[in-house]
């Protein structure tokens, strides 16, 4: 299934070359390409609509407000949230991630309480839960993982107890390509009486999500890895639970009443938008969300899909490529992690970029998966809705050249 240029040829910065071959982006998990339909219309809302949000009567103060809050709608919609009051405007998943631990957190977790989370999350996932605990002298605890990189639900059983209080996963890793049952966690955590948060960066792009049905508390995720522009994110909460929340900046916006010695808070959302937001990038947003919507996450998930059974196998048939995660594809995202015998990530990274292929290498803001897995680093490869079986097959081709090149010492 190799049909997916015709989405292909909405992202001009694809169309280059670099080191004298056609560029292969394969980056996805760290930040997606943007499609020149949405930059056009963010530029047009500069060229024509710009102004502060919410507090101006003026008329480019009423569009700039009105395409802004239309964007929260539109986030509302596609996530299905029964209120925009719960869909609260970040500036990222990690920003989101740190609100409910420095608001939610602050106020509910106490010495001896616990924290549950899992060694495959992402840093933006683990040291606000990992410094909440330190400072509330609660204890921090790690769901194990099976041998090819699932998430080990017996054990997920044996440490989510009476005493937890908060258990916050990964929808999605960004290492190990799998897909966590998060519904299925969110149904343990209440039987505890605790919450639940996902971090849902890596699957909100990707595949269709619904929070109401996976009766989670709190979800957060980030506009860039879904084709929006940096700095800005989203964090849906119950708003039943948001309600309870204090606010965790202060300043302009949020505020209902400021006396000189006191004040009062904004309805939701805006209790939790201190100054001015990052308009544009709110309503990149809602241009990404129609840019989905139109393309259907159906069709990314197939697309992926289609790209991942014919890569993995392939990948698993190069002598001294280790590859992490699923073995089966049919258990695999299209986030790929591997390892070539003797070289470094970086230096194999650098090898692939050589060749046009332009993947990640490092510890991906993952370290204790790092160090669960007995590895200081990987190179990881990730797919889109414009990659092709074409890319992935001038990853393999790439990733041999790699190879025989430092084999041969003509470093």
């Amino acid at each position: 299934m190799d049909n997916n240029n015709v989405w292909r040829k909405d992202f001009p910065i694809l169309d280059q070359k670099v080191n004298d071959e056609d560029l292969v982006y394969l980056d996805n998990a760290a930040t997606t390409q943007k499609p020149k339909d949405v930059m056009s219309k963010v530029a047009n809302f500069y060229y024509s609509d710009y102004a502060n949000v919410h507090r101006g009567v003026h008329t480019l103060a009423e569009r700039s407000t009105e395409q802004f809050e239309a964007a929260r709608e539109k986030v509302r919609k596609f996530i299905n949230a029964n209120s925009d009051k719960e869909v609260i405007f970040t500036k990222g998943a990690t920003n989101s991630l740190n609100l409910v631990a420095q608001s939610y957190g602050e106020e509910n977790i106490h010495e001896g309480d616990e924290i549950v989370i899992s060694y495959m999350e992402h840093h933006s996932n683990l040291i606000p839960w990992q410094q909440l605990a330190l400072r509330k002298k609660a204890t921090l605890k790690y769901i194990e993982l099976t041998d090819d990189g699932q998430l080990d639900m017996d054990d997920a059983q044996r440490k989510i107890t009476d005493k937890t209080k908060i258990v916050s996963i990964a929808q999605s890793s960004n290492v190990l390509g799998v897909i966590n049952p998060v519904k299925e966690l969110a149904q343990i955590a209440h039987s505890h009486d605790a919450v639940m948060v996902v971090d849902g960066a890596q699957s909100v792009p990707n595949m269709p999500v619904d929070v109401t049905d996976l009766d989670c508390d709190f979800f957060a995720f980030s506009g860039h890895k879904m084709m929006a522009e940096t700095g800005i994110g989203v964090l849906y909460g119950k708003q039943e639970l948001l309600e309870q929340m204090p606010p965790v900046e202060f300043g302009g916006e949020m505020i209902e009443f400021v006396k000189k010695f006191d004040s009062s808070w904004n309805e939701l959302p805006w209790k939790f938008e201190a100054g001015t937001p990052n308009i544009a990038g709110a309503i990149s947003l809602g241009y990404a969300i129609d840019y989905l919507e139109s393309v259907g996450l159906d069709n990314i998930q197939k697309n992926t899909q289609a790209i991942v059974d014919h890569v993995l196998p392939k990948l698993l048939d190069i002598d001294d490529l280790e590859v992490y995660g699923p073995k089966d594809p049919a258990n695999h995202t299209g986030v790929i992690s591997f390892n070539l015998k003797g070289l470094h990530p970086h230096d194999l990274a650098t090898g692939l970029d050589m060749e046009g292929v332009a993947v990640r290498a490092g510890h991906h803001c993952a370290q204790p998966l790092m160090e669960y897995l007995g590895l200081s680093a990987t190179a990881r490869a990730s797919f889109y809705l414009y990659n092709t079986i074409s890319d992935a097959d001038r990853l393999v081709e790439a990733i041999k050249a790699t190879k025989e090149f430092f084999k041969n010492g003509t470093v």
